[in-house]
């Protein structure tokens, strides 16, 4: 950013009242309420923390309520001072009193949360993952990592799924939270509709048949399951395709399951190398 770009946006933000020297308690607070889904949910917003996460966050179109930054972030970055309702410029030391992270970077974002209805997923001519009742927010972040690099730009959750937008989920995401579509729905009944329209539904068992031997339809639904219990009785029986991912350890040294983020990139890529 030029200086005299640099001196338009700080007269931007000072006749806006942006521009502060340090957080408030309350805001320090709100930002810090935002791990609880609660919380999440009644304003409608989430936590994206970290240099990356925010860069991606302000390339994503993603409306931001509010940035928080060093002057340093925000004038290598050439940030347009309209790209958030509120832009608070302050030092690390005082970013460090809202994150929620051990060691927390330049900046950190309060995004609004985008709510796209079940009725705007189409999973025709597309394949798309559905997930049953993922319980680990570090899984469900690198499974949204896994969708993205495998061209996966949809992901159907049963409810009791944890919310993708819990910061946990955020931050193993690493950006994928911004690029891959989420819907929280009634799984079954989801899988039905999808199923009587012909829509193939796969899923990972562990009595399920050999992956690297079945025929594998580029399109459809992959459904992965909860990391203890796997994929519910509920939905089970709308499944059209066991898979089974095989061990080749040697002399029955295998664990007993993969994880279900290893797992999910394995079927993943078996899809898509077909």
């Amino acid at each position: 950013m030029s200086l005299i770009n640099y001196f338009a946006a700080f007269l931007f933000l000072q006749d806006k009242r942006k521009l502060e020297d340090m957080l408030s308690k309350n805001k320090i607070k709100f930002i810090q309420s935002l791990d609880r889904k609660r919380i999440r949910e009644e304003h409608g917003v989430f936590l994206a923390e970290g240099n990356k996460l925010v860069e991606e966050a302000l390339a994503s179109g993603f409306e931001i309520e509010l940035l928080v930054c060093t002057g340093d972030f925000f004038s290598k970055r050439n940030i347009d001072p309209a790209s958030a309702s509120e832009i608070i410029i302050t030092d690390k030391e005082n970013i460090k009193k809202a994150s929620l992270l051990q060691s927390p970077q330049e900046t950190l974002a309060v995004i609004k949360k985008p709510s796209p209805a079940v009725s705007e997923i189409k999973c025709a001519g597309r394949l798309s993952l559905a997930l049953d009742c993922i319980q680990d927010p570090g899984n469900l972040g690198t499974i949204l990592r896994i969708a993205n690099w495998f061209g996966i730009d949809q992901i159907i959750c049963s409810r009791d799924t944890v919310d993708g937008y819990n910061p946990k989920v955020v931050q193993a995401s690493m950006g994928a939270i911004f690029r891959v579509k989420l819907v929280h729905t009634e799984l079954l009944d989801f899988l039905q509709h999808e199923k009587e329209l012909g829509c193939p539904v796969y899923g990972a068992f562990l009595d399920g048949k050999n992956i690297y031997w079945q025929q594998l339809s580029p399109t459809g639904i992959l459904v992965m399951g909860n990391e203890g219990n796997g994929i519910s009785s509920e939905i089970e029986p709308l499944i059209s395709e066991r898979l089974f991912i095989p061990s080749f350890a040697e002399n029955n040294s295998k664990p007993e399951s993969l994880n279900v983020a290893v797992a999910t990139a394995i079927c993943c890529s078996e899809f898509r190398r077909r």
